[in-house]
């Protein structure tokens, strides 16, 4: 049945195109919405919220194009879905970098491990947000983009003008005060100091306040869960404002958008996780036939959580030991996600261009920081990249138009980013057993492994903790 729908829809999808384009403009416009009513059926057998966004995307273009004078007061809502957005920032940042730092007692019992692995994570990912940047510089995918004037010309405060000053504003005076303005790397700062001291803290007394951090972490991802439902009506009433605005030539920079993520994914793995394989001397063969199963269910899924036992049974299948498994997955989750790291930074430079801004080197250096340790610990939170790129975008009053815009192509660009996030996870893997000199020359298959059950369940334990 469903299938059935979503052929129907599709054809359906198909003929208002092309009755776009040759049939008179009334006949045009009911066929169009007829299509949308098609979709709506069929995302209502599916039950997802990736099918509904796309319901509010179409519906959106379609009323902004059809009635822009009555279009142009939906921008509220838009506006509410923003306001609930940033009020989850601030405590999520807070609860996933206290977890992620204060409750890996391994950094500290492990000790080499550790550093190995946190400086390998922090320098891919700071060439994977530098890939991306140049990317989008290069390809301009956001200058087609014309906002109206009111959000084009909207004051920014990207940075100080002195060196002194950037590193001054990083850290806060008054946390309250850094939440209130929407100041995110003050939070951030504030976040890894106090996750610090609390290492420092004796065990009682520390148990009690990471529990309170782990709990606000994981009431923050529900929260979110809970706010992401009202994304359909927030994108369906920004988007028809948008259109209404500026008409349909809007959309037509999503595809060269889409177009350079891919392109970029494609550099990266190119020009840095093979070279970092073939410099170890990682058997390419064996390693791409481990990592097939886990990057193909990532990328049909969008979801690290649902490749997660997958990965971890094939790393400990392909000899990397369970202890170096089990301490690289969860820190690489919070610490190693390149190809979120690289679509941020196309984001939010795609948003400068959507608003005719011109940046200093200075001024999208500070940005860039601001994504880097923002993003750090937020894997487990739905459309976790648009939420960090809403935030840093927020902190420096950019305006946000371009970012429902995103939303309406997030699925397609989640899948690409997330089949990276899991390549490089597994890969990290490899690097760090190389490193300790663990990898055995040849690892044994799958079927000979006595140990693979205990793997498996161990892989869905994991998997099972992190979406509770």
């Amino acid at each position: 049945m469903k299938n059935r729908l979503a052929v129907a829809a599709l054809v359906l999808v198909a003929i208002a195109i092309a009755a776009t384009f040759f049939a008179p403009a009334p006949l045009a416009t009911t066929v169009r919405w007829v299509a949308i009513l098609a979709v709506t059926t069929w995302a209502a057998s599916q039950g997802s919220l990736t099918a509904w966004i796309l319901v509010g995307l179409l519906a959106g273009v379609e009323l902004g194009h059809d009635a822009p004078a009555f279009a142009a007061h939906l921008q509220f809502l838009g506006t509410i879905f923003l306001r609930l957005i940033k009020v989850i920032i601030a405590p999520l940042i807070f609860g996933t970098l206290v977890v992620g730092i204060a409750g890996h007692p391994d950094l500290k019992k492990v000790g080499r491990l550790g550093v190995k692995s946190l400086v390998y994570f922090l320098a891919v990912s700071i060439v994977a947000l530098v890939i991306g940047w140049l990317s989008i510089t290069i390809s301009r995918a956001g200058e087609g983009v014309h906002l109206p004037p009111a959000a084009a010309t909207e004051p920014l405060n990207a940075s100080p003008h002195t060196a002194t000053q950037i590193i001054t504003d990083i850290f806060p005076e008054n946390i309250a005060k850094s939440v209130a303005e929407g100041q995110i790397l003050q939070v951030v700062v504030f976040s890894i100091l106090f996750a610090i001291a609390l290492i420092l803290v004796p065990e009682p007394k520390r148990r009690p306040m990471l529990n309170f951090a782990e709990s606000l972490s994981e009431t923050m991802f529900k929260f979110t869960n809970i706010v992401m439902w009202a994304a359909p009506v927030g994108v369906f009433g920004a988007v028809a404002y948008t259109v209404g605005h500026l008409g349909m030539g809007v959309l037509l920079p999503l595809l060269k958008l889409l177009a350079t993520m891919y392109a970029s994914l494609v550099v990266f793995i190119g020009c840095v996780l093979l070279p970092i394989a073939l410099a170890l001397r990682v058997p390419m063969r064996k390693f791409v036939a481990a990592i097939t199963e886990p990057v193909t269910l990532a990328f049909a899924t969008a979801s690290s959580e649902a490749a997660l036992p997958s990965a971890m049974e094939e790393m400990e299948a392909y000899g990397v030991s369970r202890e170096t498994v089990a301490f690289v997955f969860p820190t690489g989750y919070s610490f190693n996600l390149a190809g979120s790291s690289l679509y941020q930074s196309i984001a939010l430079v795609f948003i400068i261009q959507a608003a005719g801004m011109r940046l200093s080197f200075s001024q999208q250096v500070v940005m860039l920081l601001t994504l880097f340790v923002s993003s750090k610990g937020t894997a487990g939170v739905a459309r976790a990249s648009l939420v960090i790129v809403l935030a840093v975008a927020g902190s420096f009053h950019l305006p946000m138009e371009p970012i429902f815009l995103l939303f309406g192509i997030d699925q397609l660009m989640d899948m690409g980013r997330t089949a990276v996030n899991v390549l490089g996870n597994c890969l990290a893997c490899v690097v760090i057993a190389r490193w300790e000199g663990e990898l055995p020359g040849t690892a044994p298959p799958p079927e000979s492994c006595p140990a693979l059950e205990p793997r498996v369940s161990s892989g869905n334990e994991a998997a099972s903790r992190r979406e509770a």
